[in-house]
């Protein structure tokens, strides 16, 4: 009989100094195991600095390839980033660039290498890639990711596979798109080959809303084998934040953590 586990993980390290200490504190508490960096995020460099100081905490790539900060620049990579250096928002028209356009997957495979050198340079061990916004769904994405991350060391990615089944026991109706992510991860999962990763991924239906009541319910729903569980967590809703994520319960995600925590 397989047996079930979990992980409690974070996203967007390194984005601003709110969510570095959430991922502080609660890995100190003892409920956080690993978080995702960005390393051309503001706070990334408080963020290294951090995570240095907790050597228990396992940390990854959280490769940023859409809507947020690149590490090369838009002269560098003028087919897939805006003037400002960032990455647009629209997840579907980049991924169409990114399939369809040489010119483009050579600015992208330039900048997966230059996420996976900057993460390199910080002297933490990488435990883990993943993608904001689960852009390595994307078979090209992906493709890139995984080649150029194992010339890096790469041994474990996420694999954003959400059981619909397991969502219906927790009191949601997955809709079409939901399912179709579902069946879709499976092809990531055959690119990752032998590279580790989860068995089952949870967050996405509930991303930036990881209530309490949720969270318990999603415990006792857990499907056999390994799952991990991402959050978002932040000790305040500072500007970034209501820019990037207006909706997200940020402080409330910090604190379903906390309630997690083994009593001391």
């Amino acid at each position: 009989m397989k047996l079930t586990s979990y992980t409690l993980s974070a996203d967007d390290f390194g984005l601003t100094l709110s969510v570095n200490e959430a991922v502080e504190r609660a890995h100190r508490a003892g409920a956080l195991t690993q978080a995702s960096l960005m390393v051309a995020a503001p706070a990334a460099a408080d963020a290294v600095a951090r995570a240095h100081n907790l050597p228990n905490l396992k940390t990854g790539l959280h490769l940023v390839l859409v809507d947020g900060d690149s590490r090369l620049g838009h002269a560098a990579l003028p087919d897939i980033t805006l003037p400002n250096g960032k990455f647009p928002k629209n997840q579907a028209a980049l991924g169409v660039k990114y399939f369809a356009s040489p010119a483009a997957r050579r600015q992208l495979a330039a900048e997966i290498r230059a996420q996976f050198a900057a993460y390199a340079a910080t002297g933490l061990t990488l435990h883990h890639a993943d993608a904001h916004k689960h852009m390595h769904l994307h078979p090209t994405v992906a493709a890139l990711m995984i080649r150029i991350g194992r010339e890096f060391g790469l041994s474990r990615i996420r694999i954003p596979a959400e059981p619909p089944a397991t969502m219906r026991a927790c009191g949601e109706t997955p809709n079409l798109g939901a399912r179709a992510l579902y069946a879709w991860s499976r092809l990531l999962r055959a690119q990752a080959g032998p590279l580790a990763a989860h068995d089952h991924v949870f967050g996405l239906t509930w991303s930036g809303h990881m209530t309490l009541p949720r969270l318990q319910t999603l415990l006792k729903n857990l499907p056999p084998g390994t799952s991990e569980i991402y959050f978002h967590p932040a000790t305040a809703r500072d500007a970034t934040l209501l820019d990037l994520m207006p909706d997200y319960e940020h402080i409330t995600e910090f604190k379903t953590l906390l309630a997690l925590a083994p009593p001391t």
